[in-house]
């Protein structure tokens, strides 16, 4: 991704590199983004510190650009459209160590940014501002956020233990080894949250400071879509999280299945089972343990395909399961498997079809039903089984180009 930077002369001859840079995302901002540009330069002065101020440009029609570099802003131009795309481009060109960001729309007070700062030089690498431990003034976060952000905060300390109090803050401080050590990819909204999920993996310092949101002073319509954006946070986060979102709904799904069919197995070929006496349970019960079955063993392959993936690009870090089954779970093991199983089911439904013939075509029982179902699902995972293998094989390649450890 490339940025094109706009500059005044002064900035342009400033040859040392300041030590906080003050980054803001933009896109048609005219009516605020000098108050904030103003704030931000005021910060670095209460601070004593050398610093600039970077408006990342996403491509405004209006005046912003024009405005920002009046008061004394380096300007950067992302073509690429979306908030975390306009930060990134931000942060690439920040020459500081410490990074600070805030919104365009002077909703965060940029005069609180020493707060973030001091934290930062105490020795953390990530600072949040909290908004849900600081002030939310009336008027300026709509009822929307007020519910949206607790369930994102609450669901993204479940599932990675950030153990933060406001996940979707905009106003952040961060060392730029930390944001090298964290290589964001995100392009939009969920930004935010891929910021502490990678914080969190690479075992970086948090800490919260209480911050004031204020009502915002933009002149046009919102940028934050509430149902578009808290989906791709929530993608986002399943995404990272492949145990949740594909591992536990697959094995539930799977050990039912099985024990449907298991149970049908004990039961005696001519007769259903009676579960407590009233409960007629006969071949049907194991059709549905076949579904079952299948579609919870896709899923656990869909896992195994996304923790690979995640961790083949730096999303998640190999654990020792992946690590086992890169070390045993070779592409010619797994075909092994998956042939054998299908001539398991071979077998079982070639002997149920063999009895059927002898006994010249009659009606079968529901014994010799429930074994064709057996079998037929050992052939259908077996086939599953054989293309997946392939797959894996793919992957798994990948996997040691990036020098993962214990790759096959």
């Amino acid at each position: 991704m490339t940025y094109e930077l706009q500059t005044t002369t002064e900035q342009t001859a400033e040859a040392k590199a300041p030590e906080v840079s003050i980054v803001i995302p933009c896109l048609n901002e005219e009516n605020s983004i000098g108050i904030v540009v103003e704030k931000a330069k005021r910060a670095i002065e209460m601070m004593g510190v050398s610093g600039e101020v970077i408006v990342a440009d996403n491509g405004s029609t209006d005046r912003s650009v024009e405005i920002a570099l009046s008061k004394g802003a380096r300007v950067v131009h992302v073509a690429q459209k979306g908030y975390g795309n306009a930060l990134r481009g931000g942060i690439e060109a920040a020459r500081g160590r410490i990074i600070v960001i805030g919104d365009a729309d002077d909703s965060y007070d940029f005069l609180e940014a020493p707060k973030l700062v001091e934290k930062i030089r105490e020795g953390y690498d990530l600072v949040v501002g909290s908004r849900f431990k600081g002030r939310i003034l009336p008027g300026a976060m709509p009822w929307t956020s007020k519910i949206g952000n607790p369930i994102m905060t609450f669901t993204l300390n479940l599932l990675f233990k950030v153990n933060t109090s406001d996940s979707q803050s905009g106003m952040r401080a961060f060392t730029k080894e930390a944001y090298r050590k964290m290589q964001l990819q995100a392009t939009g909204m969920e930004f935010a949250s891929e910021m502490l999920i990678k914080a969190g993996k690479a075992k970086l310092r948090i800490a919260e400071v209480p911050i004031t949101l204020h009502p915002d002073k933009r002149g046009r319509p919102p940028h934050l879509r509430p149902i578009r954006d808290g989906w791709r946070h929530l993608k986002l986060m399943l995404t990272y999280s492949p145990t949740v979102l594909f591992l536990i709904p697959g094995l539930t799904l799977m050990l039912i299945g099985l024990a449907l069919m298991g149970s049908q197995l004990l039961a005696p070929m001519d007769k259903p089972i009676w579960l407590f006496g009233r409960l007629k349970m006969d071949f049907h019960w194991a059709i549905l343990g076949s579904l079952l079955t299948l579609t919870g063993y896709q899923v656990i392959t869909a896992h195994f395909m996304a923790k690979i993936y995640s961790v083949t690009h730096r999303f998640q870090e190999q654990d020792r399961w992946l690590e086992i089954g890169f070390r045993y779970l070779n592409a010619e093991r797994v075909l092994a498997l998956s042939l054998l199983a299908i001539a398991i089911g071979l077998w079982m439904d070639g002997w149920v079809l063999w009895d059927w013939l002898k006994r010249g075509y009659g009606e079968l029982v529901s014994g010799h039903t429930r074994l064709v179902i057996f079998g037929s699902t050992l052939i259908a995972l077996g086939i599953q089984t054989f293309f997946n293998a392939f797959v894996f094989s793919i992957l798994c390649e990948s996997a040691k180009n990036n020098k993962l450890a214990g790759a096959p």
